[in-house]
């Protein structure tokens, strides 16, 4: 099959109603294959489309982890590429993608978590960009989420996302903090418990809506 077709049927599977079954198939076709459309959708303009694309991979790069490390390694280089100005384009999705990733493979979160929390250190490899910072703590939150020890490095570079002025940044921060237990984060996150405002936040194949205050009560 071509690029074209593949890319087209990887886009019906992405939009089916029935995702969870969808998502069977698209672990089907061969992760070589997979993965290019699979990333073309990361820059998608329909944020179910988006989303959906990256829960794909998490279980795609997974999956050829399994039975190729060598070749997921490279998936996660490419990601890693992404993000780096060298490349020449802004890396949308690749944090996200970085963490559910990471999410279903022990032994990828073992190599590159610490790549992932750089990008939320300012002495590190931190992205200045708004949209990629939300990316980023989405990625970390995924990350803390389904391997706390992976990501408890976390802890120290949360805080000013949880003071920041940008209601997602404090959200998400909020939200990678639960599983993190660390006196660093109590403090700052005890000041969020009345906080009123609405986010949205991919989780278990949909958006789920909460209020920071709803996610700061979980961490303390």
């Amino acid at each position: 099959m071509n690029w074209r077709k593949l890319k087209k049927k990887i886009l019906e599977l992405l939009s089916g109603r029935d995702f969870e079954k969808n998502l069977e198939e698209i672990c089907r076709i061969p992760a070589r294959q997979a993965v290019n459309p699979l990333i073309s959708f990361f820059y998608s303009g329909d944020e179910r489309l988006k989303w959906r694309a990256i829960a794909a991979m998490g279980q795609v790069v997974s999956g050829l982890a399994c039975q190729d490390m060598e070749s997921a390694r490279l998936i996660m280089r490419r990601l890693l590429w992404n993000l780096n100005d060298e490349s020449g384009g802004i890396g949308w999705g690749s944090p996200e993608a970085m963490g559910e990733i990471m999410a279903h493979s022990e032994k990828l979160a073992d190599e590159y978590s610490r790549m992932l929390i750089s990008y939320i250190n300012p002495d590190g490899n931190y992205l200045e960009h708004e949209l990629l910072q939300r990316g980023s703590l989405w990625g970390v939150g995924r990350l803390a989420h389904a391997r706390p020890d992976h990501a408890k490095d976390a802890a120290e570079y949360l805080p000013p996302f949880l003071k920041n002025q940008d209601p997602i940044l404090r959200g998400l921060a909020a939200w990678a903090a639960i599983p993190i237990k660390s006196d660093t984060i109590k403090p700052v996150i005890k000041q969020l418990i009345d906080d009123k405002t609405k986010i949205r936040i991919f989780i278990d194949m949909d958006f789920v809506e909460f209020t920071t205050g709803q996610l700061a009560r979980k961490s303390v």
